[in-house]
């Protein structure tokens, strides 16, 4: 019976989709535990090998934890909102929704191609209205919800109104906008409905504000700071610039503590958490308030400059100010004279990311406004300036500028030319700004002066506090999230407005499902897409979606255009994969009180600042709400490692006309006619070279002219190529790549061979379709089985790691596998016996279970794969068929490779799968040595070795050794002198 993977492995997955073989229960004598993954967003390019990495990880802990008597819960689904499928459908006019569908069947078939347990009863997709009507009914949650300090959680909106009704709002301790006005109990009465509902959005955890957003004009979209890269979109490389649009936000950072906090009581690895608590950016300080030295009027309110500082000990350090140029104030202060130039730098700022302007720390621009600021203690002029390197959304988007303390200010200075002072005793700032501030003493500083950091700080602040210039304050990086997208393909807002201000639908409503569109951009009037809807508007007297014909109706109000970003579905989804099919909640108290949270998450680091830390947001509101019974919705995390892919390059020749050089006019178009080459890999190392070679084949082949060959450049350009087209040795099938549809310009291009042979250049990389170095597993899994994959992927390296993938390396893994299948048959028989096994094949087993469990236990899947690999060698040598032995070793290699597990299982005789069967129990006394082979010496040399018991004394041992016929042969009648026995160890004759 020969090892038959294709044919094994659709048996086996046909029998557990069938019998439900990994379906979860809500209830279950067994401990639980959840396993999950990062669910994938279903693209059209389908998976390629670096995407099952963490999904085999997970699987192959799930597996395990069934052998270990887990009851275990293990979905899968799909993150189906999103900009790519927008995208495509405003290129082919196909709607988002069957592009998504075809996505999604794709993605099912290559992920039970690959045999993983998942739970496929309770697969969700954010995308369905089903799914999606609780991810509304969450934002309406959140709309009638704010957040009491003193409290420390979230509380429903009704308290906070009580609180008016009796009192108004001046001891009201909650997170909220900072221009809170205070209001009488009085007031509050007298205040229209209007000015109620204004009032409240300032302390709702989701609100409507005028925010500085990232716009993408091609795309027609705000986009989260993690969708830029490199200052333009990650989808489609567009540019971004920053404006303001009233967008709905979340406020996130009411809990910034709290979100600090948590991360001391969950497993995720620390570079993760680092980066979260980078991001939150908790500092302690003061705020200080700068006026703007301007002529006052009675009925005009002073400007003042809110900056939050953590060195207010260093406030008479100050000689400038900057904003950012977005900041409010900017074009309310800057003078007449520098109008030009602030405008000018305030558009070309517009255009850059954040995340670039953040991480530019070399390049120093800005303009002066011409404006100044009085200084709160000294009452000196300083001048106020605009810089890129000042966010409008973080702290006020202002600084004091201390340029002796601080080195980005420092630059700024000595760039533009403005005053340093030194406020440092015995310091020299000549070269640079003095950034220590443990034991130096502050000077020129009035009533600062002599103090030293710590007692400076806190004489800065009562100071500040009793003059009423500021305050103490702790502060965050955290800022609120911007919640809305002008997409189409994305949640709809539950969410209409009455006299221009937000209505939440009633919650028994929902779904507001997506209406129809005819086209996916937005309107001509620049509205988001579903301004192109018909039907769009809400009619409170029947509580139904109607045409927008009827707004004038005064029951009919107009819904909101925009809708929710990718993150809003795959921030809950976790919970609801606990009760998948439940139409009355988003999940049933006891399914979340049985289930808990995740005990195991996989998924990639780039995360870390947006769906992992936007999770834990929504988690501890739910908590607060009493929704779920935890505030934190993994308790450990692993970040997988990246499979990169092995690029192949071919290197096609640019020529140019040398710098400096000119060529006689009757023959201008020389380098016209010079062809464009591909040159192999070998015939060069180094620019020079591959300018050599190009240059003395034109010449051979009288493609240039010798005159002009001193005249021309010759430079390469390495293209990628389709690693499809290159085979084992590096050879490229030029004809192949000749008729690639992507290389319709290189049909008739020549490519310069060695030995007759095309030789790519190669390179590891992020595999990536772009960088057509991809490998298909469905390819991997007909060749070689989804086995052989499974195996092969965790054999790569560490979990955690980046590693390259090389194809041609599975056929190690796939001849194992065969090896492993010959240990139950003989001459293609089954042939498994009922002997006892011999206490070699006990210690083989025994030590494989203990290297195996623990490796699983720590997640060193490589090392596992190395383990099975020597324990089916050793047992080959010993010939091993018994049962006693083998039944044991497929329950081992079960959750690795499952196919061929089951299909061993079977042959053994058991009609049960074998994915609940109990992990073998690892015996030490297998593995504890009863003999020893003792190297036996004459006068130090070894002459032969004899296995003795550990047992023996030391007599017994000399009385055995003496006695062998070998012994005596060596002594040849001859009596030693004496004998020299360690226990254990050696026996030497001497004599």
């Amino acid at each position: 019976m020969q090892y038959n993977h294709q044919e094994i492995e659709k048996k086996w997955q046909n029998f557990w989709a069938k019998n439900q073989t990994f379906k979860a229960l809500n209830k279950s004598n067994k401990p639980k535990y959840y396993v999950l993954d990062m669910f994938p967003y279903p693209s059209g390019a389908g998976l390629h090998v670096g995407h099952p990495l963490g999904y085999i990880a997970s699987d192959i802990y799930a597996r395990y934890k069934r052998h270990k008597g887990f009851n275990v819960l293990h979905p899968q689904g799909y993150d189906s909102f999103g900009l790519p499928a927008e995208q495509y459908a405003i290129q082919t006019g196909q709607h988002p929704a069957k592009t998504t569908e075809e996505n999604i069947k794709t993605y099912r078939k290559q992920l039970d191609k690959i045999g993983f347990s998942f739970d496929w009863s309770r697969e969700v997709r954010t995308s369905n209205p089903a799914y999606y009507k609780w991810t509304q009914s969450i934002f309406i949650q959140l709309f009638n919800s704010w957040y009491n300090k003193d409290t420390d959680k979230a509380e429903d909106i009704s308290t906070l109104v009580s609180i008016f009704e009796k009192e108004g709002n001046t001891n009201i301790n909650a997170v909220c906008d900072e221009d809170i006005v205070s209001f009488s109990f009085k007031d509050w009465a007298d205040f229209s409905s209007t000015k109620k509902q204004e009032i409240l959005l300032q302390y709702r955890l989701t609100f409507l504000s005028d925010t500085e957003v990232n716009w993408c004009p091609a795309l027609g979209t705000v986009l989260a700071n993690d969708e830029i890269v490199n200052g333009v979109s990650e989808r489609g490389g567009h540019p971004v610039i920053r404006k303001k649009m009233i967008q709905w936000s979340m406020r996130i950072s009411a809990y910034a503590q709290r979100l600090l906090d948590g991360l001391q009581t969950i497993d995720w690895p620390q570079p993760l958490k680092d980066s979260q608590t980078n991001w939150i950016g908790r500092s302690q300080g003061a705020m200080v308030s700068f006026q703007v030295d301007e002529p006052t009027t009675n009925n005009q309110e002073p400007k003042i400059i809110e900056v939050f500082t953590t060195r207010p000990d260093t406030i008479y350090g100050v000689s400038f100010m900057t904003l950012a140029p977005e900041h409010e104030l900017v074009s309310k202060i800057t003078t007449e004279a520098q109008k030009a130039e602030v405008e000018a730098y305030v558009e070309a700022t517009a255009k850059r990311s954040e995340r670039d302007r953040m991480a530019d720390v070399k390049t120093i621009s800005g303009a002066f406004t011409g404006a100044y600021a009085i200084h709160p203690f000294s009452g000196e002029k300083v001048q106020i300036w605009i810089g890129d390197y000042v966010l409008a959304g973080y702290g006020t988007g202002a600084v004091m500028a201390v340029p002796c303390g601080d080195q980005r200010d420092y630059d700024f200075a000595k760039h533009f030319n403005i005053p340093i002072p030194n406020i440092f005793e015995g310091v020299d700032i000549s070269e640079a700004a003095h950034a220590d501030k443990e034991g130096t003493v502050i000077v020129n500083s009035d009533f600062l002066s002599g103090l030293k950091y710590k007692k400076a700080l806190k004489l800065a602040i009562y100071e500040l506090e009793k003059r009423g210039l500021g305050y103490g304050k702790i502060n965050y990086r955290l800022r609120d999230a911007v919640f809305s997208r002008q997409r189409y393909w994305g949640e709809p807002f539950p969410v209409y407005y009455k006299d221009g201000m937000p209505q939440m639908i009633d919650a028994k409503h929902l779904p507001i499902v997506l209406p129809e569109v005819e086209k996916y951009l937005p309107t001509e009037d620049g509205k988001p897409p579903l301004g192109n809807a018909e039907v769009w508007a809400w009619n409170t007297a029947t509580d139904t979606v109607v045409s927008n014909d009827l707004i004038d109706n005064q029951t009919v109000f107009p819904l909101e255009l925009n809708t929710m970003p990718g993150w809003a579905g795959s921030s809950w989804y976790f919970n609801r994969y606990m009760d998948a099919d439940n139409t009355n909640q988003f999940a049933s108290k006891e399914a979340l009180d049985y289930w808990q949270n995740v005990d195991l998450y996989i998924g990639g680091s780039e995360h870390a600042t947006g769906h992992l830390l936007y999770a834990r947001f929504w988690q501890k509101f739910l908590f607060d709400k009493n929704m779920v019974p935890g505030d934190e919705f993994a308790k450990k995390l692993i970040n997988q490692g990246m499979i990169l892919g092995t690029s192949a390059f071919v290197y096609k020749t640019s020529v140019f006309v040398k710098n400096g050089c000119a060529i006689d006019k009757s023959n201008e178009d020389v380098i016209e006619h010079i062809p464009t080459l591909f040159v192999s890999k070998n015939l060069f190392n180094s620019d020079d070279e591959f300018e050599k070679v190009v240059k003395n084949y034109l010449l051979d082949k009288k493609l240039l002219d010798p005159n002009f060959a001193d005249l021309v450049m010759i430079t390469k350009t390495p293209i990628h190529a389709d690693v499809s087209l290159v085979n084992a040795s590096d050879e490229l099938d030029i004809e192949a790549f000749k008729n690639h549809p992507l290389n319709a310009d290189y049909k008739n291009t020549t490519f310069i061979l060695e030995d007759g042979v095309y030789k790519v250049g190669r390179e590891v990389e992020k595999m990536s379709k772009s960088k057509y170095n991809v490998v298909n597993p469905d390819a991997i899994c007909e060749e070689y089985g989804a086995d052989s994959l499974r195996l092969f992927e965790m054999f790569l390296g560490p979990l955690e790691q980046a590693k390259p993938w090389k194809t041609s390396g599975i056929s190690g893994v796939h001849s194992f596998l065969k090896k492993l299948w010959k240990l139950y048959f003989k001459e293609e028989e089954f042939a498994v016996s009922n002997d006892e096994p011999t206490k070699e094949e006990l210690k083989t087993l025994h030590k494989t279970i203990k290297k195996v469990e623990e490796d699983i236990e720590n997640f060193s899947f490589n090392t596992s794969v190395s383990t099975f690999m020597i324990a089916v060698n050793e047992l080959s040598a010993l010939k091993c068929n018994k049962r006693t032995i083998l039944e044991p070793l497929a329950v081992l290699v079960s959750p690795y490779a499952p196919h061929i597990a089951e299909e061993l299982w079977s042959q053994l005789g058991h009609k049960e799968s074998i994915a609940t069967v109990t992990f073998p129990k690892f015996e030490e006394k297998y593995l504890v040595e009863s003999t020893k082979v003792y190297p036996i010496s004459f006068n130090g040399k070894m002459r032969f070795t004899l296995e003795l018991s550990l047992e023996l004394s030391k007599d017994d041992i000399e009385k055995t050794v003496m006695e062998h016929e070998k012994t005596q042969a060596q002594l040849q009648g001859r009596i030693p002198k004496k004998v020299i026995i360690v226990p254990g160890k050696i026996v030497n004759i001497v004599g």
